[in-house]
């Protein structure tokens, strides 16, 4: 399969016949990172496939008014963030429960994940990330997992520069202190 450039996909979305084609190579070009993305927010693996599937949706509703000012990655990272946090606090109001007992529920469900396929210390980093609020957990997954630059998170994540860095030192030593405690 070819690799396309997000300006060759872009330009095969509003200029052929067939912009379904060219949306899917969009899909199949980022899918897996998106899916990663949000399971690292969400941790179950069903919960984070229905995710993806909502956020490629909404992307394809939209995709005709995208503006090419950012690459289509940081637009559906965007998209796949607010996705994760708005499901995250749906449950938290569903179940009439603190944001500490979603952690909670999070947790065991990460030990019980048939899905999760890292060892104890990675189960542990898992386990700490958890105890972290929803938008820090953004934070530091975009940072440490997806590698990406603190520009780039700030158009994902609509914050500046200065308070994502931030929110990723406060997010790494509450990851530490949880470590060192465990």
């Amino acid at each position: 399969m070819m690799h396309y450039s997000d300006g060759e996909l872009i330009e095969m979305f509003h200029n052929s016949d067939n912009p379904d084609y060219a949306f899917s190579l969009i899909v199949n070009k980022y899918q897996s990172q998106i899916y990663w993305h949000i399971r690292r927010l969400v941790i179950d693996h069903e919960d984070s496939a229905d995710i993806v599937q909502d956020v490629f949706v909404k992307a394809w509703q939209a995709f005709g008014n995208f503006r090419s000012d950012s690459a289509i990655y940081t637009w559906l990272y965007r998209i796949a963030t607010n996705e994760a946090i708005s499901f995250l606090n749906k449950k938290k109001r569903k179940s009439f429960i603190s944001f500490n007992d979603v952690e909670f529920s999070l947790s065991e469900k990460l030990e019980d994940d048939n899905f999760f396929n890292g060892d104890e210390i990675q189960k542990k980093l898992q386990k700490a990330i958890l105890t972290l609020p929803p938008k820090q957990r953004a934070v530091f997954n975009l940072r440490y997992y997806d590698e990406m630059k603190y520009e780039e998170m700030a158009k994902v994540l609509g914050k500046s520069e200065g308070a994502l860095k931030a929110n990723y030192h406060h997010a790494v030593n509450k990851i530490e202190e949880y470590l060192k405690r465990g």
